[in-house]
């Protein structure tokens, strides 16, 4: 188990069996992020107190469980500015940044299916109606929601695709995403709480009870690297109906490959979690400014 503690101005992290595996300046911390079990010793609280960030615990799947230290509930000019929006031009940057990705990851094929080029020219469409659409939030989750369906069906041109169907686990691919997106929730849902986000109040998904919606909508642009990440591994044999317990005709995981799925999904999402801060940081920067539309955040895959 590793020991987080507290030296000279510094958060050092060490093994018992390897020694010190990270070093760094508290000066440089916003917030520390712990996943899974590890112990924390008494002087790194008070210096969290100190310095001023909070400590972030998660599960192994990043869902937040405590937070220790500083919170940001009370930031009122924040969540006023949450409250007034009613602009639909962040939410339609959303759905533009998304499918931008979704062709992207497409493009990505070694080998294409002829198909794939047709894919990628009616996402194109999509996308063009899209970056001018002039309508509601129905209309403009019409159009993200075909744009994810022709994207799906591109994707996994690599086995038998029946459709996205969430939460219902009808196979093992669409339990596998349900999976992968989790664990991408919880890491963008820690950022907004630590910022002070009302993250119950989207600008996209329409409120509802218990629904974190903000949380929702900001995950939209990040989906594709999830989408990449199973692609590959099914391809590489990390991912395949074997691994799953048919119950109900619900296709869930066997405990014995927790861990490795967890790893598989995990690791590409930990390489972008700069770039989920650096979105998180300008969506927060772009919302108390209230920039004109054009200047909001966008995450590239």
């Amino acid at each position: 188990m590793f020991q987080v503690s507290f030296s000279n101005d510094n958060i050092i992290v060490t093994n018992p069996l390897e020694g010190m595996k990270l070093q760094s300046s508290c000066y440089r911390v916003s917030a520390l992020f712990i996943i899974g079990n590890m112990t924390i010793t008494t002087p790194l609280l008070k210096s969290a107190a100190k310095f001023g960030f909070p400590i972030i615990l998660m599960t192994s799947t990043f869902r937040v469980y405590e937070v220790i230290g500083r919170r940001t509930e009370g930031n009122t000019a924040l969540r006023r500015a949450q409250y007034s929006y009613d602009s639909l031009d962040i939410a339609k940057g959303i759905i533009v940044n998304k499918i931008d990705n979704q062709i992207s990851t497409l493009k990505k094929q070694v080998e294409r299916d002829p198909r794939t080029l047709g894919f990628i020219e009616r996402l194109s469409d999509i996308h063009e109606k899209t970056s001018v659409f002039e309508g509601d939030t129905a209309g403009l989750m019409g159009l993200e929601g075909t744009a994810s369906r022709i994207f799906f069906e591109g994707n996994y041109n690599n086995i038998e695709w029946n459709g996205r169907k969430p939460r219902m686990k009808k196979d093992y691919v669409n339990s596998t995403l349900d999976i992968g997106y989790t664990m991408l929730f919880n890491m963008i849902d820690s950022l907004l709480n630590m910022y002070g986000f009302d993250t119950y109040v989207g600008i996209l998904h329409k409120e509802y009870y218990m629904r974190k919606s903000l949380t929702c909508d900001l995950m939209e642009p990040f989906r594709p690297v999830v989408d990449w990440t199973v692609r590959k591994a099914i391809n590489l044999g990390q991912c395949k109906p074997s691994d799953f317990n048919v119950v109900n005709e619900r296709y869930l995981l066997d405990i014995s490959k927790n861990k490795n799925y967890i790893s598989f999904l995990m690791k590409p999402l930990l390489e972008i979690r700069g770039d989920m801060f650096a979105y998180i940081q300008s969506y927060y920067r772009f919302f108390m400014k209230r920039r004109t539309y054009g200047t909001a955040p966008v995450f590239e895959v």
